[in-house]
């Protein structure tokens, strides 16, 4: 049955999830109501806190079909576990409803729409949903998305609108038309409401959730058993404590929670118009929007509340919101496959494939173009939180848990701390029932040992760092949203950068133009804007493929087409609303160059014949305009010369593509060695294409051409040459990324050799660096995937170039770290189809070329995602640096994403900088570090501080005594929490260094430091113990002993002496306890300083002040009360009077322990690395990170790196290991 009964959902997707159904069963309800009863609710809070247990408690397993609770778990490294109800959806409950169509409909196992529109089966609808009732759907909710029981697939899946499944055709035959108030009441139903809802929690809900985190139930544990013996003082300052840090959650969560519902609420219900089915519209609510609604988009713009493809007219869009882009963008309709000449009626929509023509949730429209008398309409496809909007929100409302060595090894620890706690708690019970104490004493004291085992303020301590590191960041313009990350970046050791706007200015300016006359290029021109060109196809071709529009009577658009245009100097008109509504049919976008450009064509004098000559102007219009696809990479548009009777097709885009489209023969012999030769430059070349249109080409015909129809058998024109400049600090920020040890990649949408080129004029490859391009293709007639490689350089100049071997490639191997196998001579570049390929049929490839891969060109953006992966497949820690514009996935994916930009995008980003700079990276990795380290140094001190104190109470309990409530008060709060909270404003360290910090508690020079520390510790307090027993005037202490022989203590002692007895119950003061308490006291400052490290990391301890004062301040306090006693002090600490020599002595073991201490630690920072390199030699131990490993390996691979001019094919039968060979091309 467990097997059977184990189904997945969301498979293969991010979010893919296990599901085991389950039934309530009273007899397990009512056992467990028992056991939380004998508990004292302690089973709920474990019931609470784990969701697999509780189901499983009060559950039996049921098939998924009938069951009432479904238990989830996600199948990645996480396995967290979330359980939900099942509900049901009653679908009579609505009077559009017929219910005996519903009736039939449901009993057959379907749950459509209504009889209306029986033509409509598409098999994205909800015809698979099969009742137990007639009338009810089963379903669930998990993180905002509603889960359908589908008959078809015996299984829950989530309701798709029409983005998945539904071809393009299908979208104007049964989509166009709008919906009956019937169907769009039955949808509505299954749909629910279409918005984003981001609910704020009441503070009292999330002050319940926040009070019953295991942390705050164990303090309060320990606050209970403080009170019952009677540590008043010590339990109000642990309250005081956890309500400051309850409420600075309470609001920050709070704050976050109202951020982001303000961000989504600004503009989620506006009213909207609607086509119905008869052709009348209606106004409704955006909130009542369902999949499969037409909604007609308003003349002046709005906010879109839905995602919905365009079917008429056209739009410019401003998608900030989720690009980063605040570039306007122009949507045109979806091409009509049924119009078309070259129909292609099979092909499936897909709102990422038809991007510009899909309105997305949350952008603004803001303006529209139509026909005349016909709206401007649109097809929901998406509601809700399946929109783009309610996706980017849904990862923000529930982030993937972050996984990381420290968090892991900080519980493994507490687990540690746990144990020795037990091995305490026994030896308490055990020692107690030796010296008959009473029962009650018994158990307050050995439970008093687990709450000082376990410190109840190492969280607060924990976070302290952080906070400080994050206020850091913010003062040098980074915010982060997720202050957990922080720890992380201190362990980066790659880091991808997006190029356009990251690693280079944002704009490109105009180098020049290489125009083509009859197949052969022509001399470079700088200037475009002269009489000569004016009227050349090459300027036309300049001035009308382009997406700009007038916005406010600017010219916006992409940056590229801007200096494109301003460049050739022409003025762009378009039509008004009321010039649109007096033709019948669309006012074309008109362009013409200023009149001083064009030729005089008769002698200016006679001003009637000026007046005659002006119809005759040069204008062009635009009359078809297919945007810019980066799928397609190239744009094109249908324009008109007025006056003339045939149209032109203009085209412009990667120059490849471009030529591939264009007859042969109208393409230079030496097209790609001159294109070549501006790419190694670094320029970012464009080619134009152009081609005389048949007259039978009518206007409106060409409103509903398809794209293939156009962009074909082109005559090729020549390139535009754009420079892309570097910024000003990315040479030196890279460089200080090398030496650090941390890898650079370069990840961008550009042509591959501009990449390459780039690369090496910002130091990501070096001068004397080979670098391997890795040209990937598909299965293709019959024919495996192969890769062909090709060096991008022409190694003619080498005599041996041909048989590069592994020799040949050095790689420098130093004896205490294998980072350096990253600095190697080869680099592996390749385009996003190759990419593509090659995690398909190359699967034991990605790992190696992942080692080596630093330039990938022509990347998508869920390719950026893809390669973020599989570098963290490999164990690096992976950072990403992007302007936010197409590189939302790969900010979220990576360890560290940081976003350059300020937009709404970068919502999902964890950090974004204020400045548009990559500097931001070193610095965010230096904070990292300084953060990680004072995690160390805090985790190692409140760990020795636990044991410090335990060692302290067991020793006093052999003799039954403990440390009084103000000793307990004085060494938390004065000694602890200053400390910490000053130890962890260390700032970071000027520069990046080449080492890098442990990424876990569990290292052995971390573990060797805490052990040799509790060692040394536990030693000179036990010889303090021990050696005041041996003193010739120690006995043990009642309120009459005088061990200082001193008129003044005898006066104390006589005058209190009715307060001492009333204290002795506890046997609070004695010799041990004095000297037990003066020692520890010392101990806790001794180890803050030991630990305190400052470089390579954080700047030296000498320069946090505020530590420096406290512990002088300290050190100088209880320096003084132990040579000089104050009564009053003494009284308050219940510290008893011993002889001035044994002061001076304790005093010795104090500077002994101090002297010790020191000297250790800075033995194991400077030879434990040495010896746990030798001994780690010695035992030939396989490098943890498969980085490393495959490193080592391939520098005994002789058939690596690949040869130049090799091919590697994919086996037939793909299989594990070796599904590869190399075939040399002869």
């Amino acid at each position: 049955m467990d097997k059977e009964e184990r189904k997945t959902i969301n498979q293969g997707q991010e979010d893919e999830m296990e599901i085991y159904g389950y039934n309530l069963s009273r007899w397990k309800i009512a056992i467990v109501s028992l056991g939380v009863i004998c508990t004292g609710g302690f089973l709920l809070l474990l019931l609470y806190w784990m969701p697999e247990w509780r189901v499983k408690a009060t559950c039996i397993r049921a098939a998924v079909k009938d069951c009432e609770v479904v238990l989830l778990r996600t199948t990645d490294e996480f396995r967290v576990w979330f359980c939900a109800k099942i509900r049901l959806l009653s679908l009579e409950t609505h009077p559009f409803l017929s219910p005996k169509s519903t009736a039939n409909k449901v009993s057959n196992g379907h749950a459509v729409h209504l009889i209306e529109n029986p033509a409509e089966e598409n098999r994205h609808e909800l015809s698979k949903y099969p009742q137990t009732q007639l009338q009810q759907i089963r379903y669930f909710t998990h993180h905002s998305v509603k889960y359908f029981w589908n008959d078809t697939i015996h299984n829950f899946d989530f309701l798709k609108g029409l983005d998945e499944g539904v071809s393009c055709t299908s979208i104007y035959e049964k989509h166009s038309a709008g919906l009956t108030k019937g169907m769009h009441a039955y949808r509505k139903l299954l749909y629910g409401v279409n918005e984003i809802t981001v609910k704020v929690p009441s503070v009292f809900k999330l002050l319940i959730k926040e009070v019953l985190n295991p942390f705050y139930i164990f303090q309060l544990f320990s606050v209970i058993l403080w009170c019952t013996d009677e540590y008043y003082y010590y339990a109000l300052a642990i309250v005081i404590m956890s309500l400051v840090s309850i409420v600075s959650s309470l609001y920050s969560i709070r704050k976050q929670y109202v951020m982001l519902h303000d961000m989504v609420a600004a503009h989620s219900t506006v009213r909207v118009s609607v086509c119905r089915v008869n052709e009348e519209i209606e106004e409704i609510f955006s909130t009542d929007l369902v999949p499969g609604d037409v909604m007609v988009i308003p003349l002046n713009g709005t906010i879109m509340p839905c995602d919905a493809v365009l079917i008429n007219g056209t739009c410019i869009v401003n998608e900030s919101m989720l690009t980063g882009e605040s570039v306007p963008v122009t949507k045109t309709n979806l091409p009509n496959p049924s119009v078309d000449i070259k129909g292609m009626g099979d092909e499936l929509y897909n709102p990422e494939t038809h991007k510009r023509h899909t309105l997305f949730c949350g952008t603004t429209v803001i303006q529209t173009r139509f026909y005349t008398g016909e709206l401007v309409k649109a097809v929901v496809v998406r509601t809700g939180f399946s929109t783009s909007k309610g996706q980017l929100v849904r990862s923000i409302l529930y982030p993937k848990p972050t996984d990381f060595k420290l968090y892991r090894d900080a519980y493994l620890f507490l687990l540690c701390l746990v144990a020795v706690a037990g091995i305490g708690f026994v030896y308490t019970i055990i020692n107690s029932i030796l010296n008959e104490v009473e029962v009650g004493v018994i158990i307050i004291e050995s439970l008093d040992i687990i709450t000082i085992t376990v410190p109840p303020a190492l969280p607060a301590a924990m976070t302290a760092g952080i906070v400080y590191a994050q206020r850091r960041l913010k003062k040098i313009g980074i915010f982060c949203i997720s202050p957990q990350r922080i720890n992380i970046c201190g362990q980066l050791n790659l880091v991808c950068f997006d190029k356009t706007g990251t690693l280079t200015e944002d704009g490109l300016d105009l180098w020049g133009i290489q125009r083509v006359e009859n197949a052969q290029f022509l001399l470079p021109e700088e200037n475009v804007c002269n009489e000569v060109l004016v009227k050349s196809q090459f300027v036309a071709c300049m001035a009308t493929c382009h997406s700009l529009t007038k916005i406010g009577g600017v010219l916006s658009g992409d940056p590229l087409d801007l200096k494109m245009f301003e460049a050739i100097g022409w003025i762009l008109e378009e039509a008004t609303e009321e010039e649109t509504a007096l033709h019948n049919r669309i006012m074309p976008t008109v362009v013409r160059p200023p009149k001083q450009l064009l030729p005089e064509s008769t002698p200016a004098g006679n001003q009637e014949m000026e007046l005659f000559e002006l119809p005759a102007i040069y204008e062009i219009g635009i009359v078809r305009q297919f945007p810019f696809s980066s799928a397609l990479q190239r744009m094109s548009v249908v324009a008109r010369v007025l006056g003339d009777k045939k149209m032109d097709a203009y085209m412009k885009g990667a120059p490849e593509v471009i030529a591939s489209l264009c007859k042969p023969e109208t393409v230079p012999v030496d097209f790609e060695k001159v294109l070549e030769d501006f790419t190694k430059q670094g320029f970012r070349v464009i080619a134009l294409a152009h081609r005389k249109l048949e007259s039978k080409l009518t206007w409106h015909k060409v409103q509903n051409i398809s794209r293939d129809t156009i962009e074909n058998n082109m005559d090729f024109m020549g390139l535009i040459i754009m420079q892309n400049k570097l910024k000003q600090e990315t040479p030196a920020v890279l460089e200080d990324l090398h030496k650090a040890n941390i890898r650079t990649v370069m990840v961008t949408g550009d042509n591959m050799l501009t990449a390459v080129s780039v690369a090496r004029d910002c130091g990501m490859i070096l001068p004397q660096d080979k670098v391997i391009i890795a040209e990937a293709l598909p299965p293709k007639d019959g024919k495996v995937a192969k890769i062909n490689w090709h060096y991008a350089d022409s190694l003619t100049q080498c005599s041996n170039s041909s048989a590069i071997n592994s020799e040949a490639i050095p790689i420098k191997l130093v004896h205490d770290s294998l980072e350096d196998l990253q600095v190697t001579r080869y680099h592996f570049a390749m385009n996003g189809k190759s990419f593509s390929v090659i995690l398909e049929h190359f699967q034991d490839l990605v790992p190696k070329l992942m080692l080596h891969g630093t330039v990938f060109a022509r990347m998508a953006p869920d390719q950026k995602t893809q390669l973020v992966e599989a570098l963290q497949n490999v164990d690096y820690f992976v950072g990403m640096c992007g302007d936010g514009a197409n590189d939302c996935g790969a900010l979220k994916r990576a360890h560290g994403g940081i976003s350059l930009s300020e937009l709404e995008a970068s919502v999902a980003s964890p950090f974004t900088s204020k400045t548009p700079s990559i500097s931001c990276v070193p610095n965010l990795i230096r904070e990292g570090r300084a953060a990680l380290i004072t995690s160390f140094c805090v985790f190692k001190f409140m760990a020795l501080y636990s044991i410090i104190q335990y060692f302290s109470v067991t020793l006093l309990y052999s003799v039954l005594s403990n440390l009084g409530d103000f000793q307990f008060l004085f060494i938390d709060l004065a000694i602890i929490l200053v400390v910490v909270f000053t130890m962890s404003l260390n700032p970071a360290w000027k520069e990046l260094v080449a080492q890098r910090p442990p990424s876990g508690l569990i290292s052995g020079a971390l573990l060797f430091s805490v052990l040799s520390q509790i060692i040394i510790c536990v030693g000179f307090q036990s010889l303090g113990f021990f050696w005041v027993k041996q003193q010739p005037w120690y006995e043990v202490w009642h309120p009459h002993s005088d061990a200082c022989n001193t008129t003044r203590s005898l006066y104390w002692n006589s005058s209190h002496l009715h307060n001492e007895t009333e204290l002795d119950e506890h046997n609070i003061q004695n010799y041990e306890n004095t000297t037990v308490f003066f020692i520890s006291s010392f101990q806790y400052l001794i180890v803050a300083i030991a630990f305190s490290k400052g470089k390579p990391f954080r700047q030296p301890c000498y320069k946090n002040y505020f530590f420096v004062v406290s512990v002088i301040i300290l050190y100088v306090f209880i320096l003084f009360i132990m040579l000089h006693p104050v009564a009053s002090v003494d009284q308050v600490l219940q510290i008893v009077c011993v002889p001035y020599h044994w002061r001076v002595t304790m005093l010795i073991i104090v500077l002994v322990n101090a002297f010790v201490s020191i000297m250790v630690e800075v033995s194991v920072d400077r030879w434990g690395k040495c010896c746990l390199s030798w001994a780690l030699r010695c035992r030939k131990k396989i490098p943890k990170a498969k980085y490393m490993y495959l490193a080592q390996e391939l520098l005994v691979d002789p058939e690596w790196p690949p040869k130049p001019q090799t091919t590697t094919e994919a086996k037939a039968l793909v299989k594990e290991n070796g599904s590869c060979q190399i075939i040399t091309i002869t």
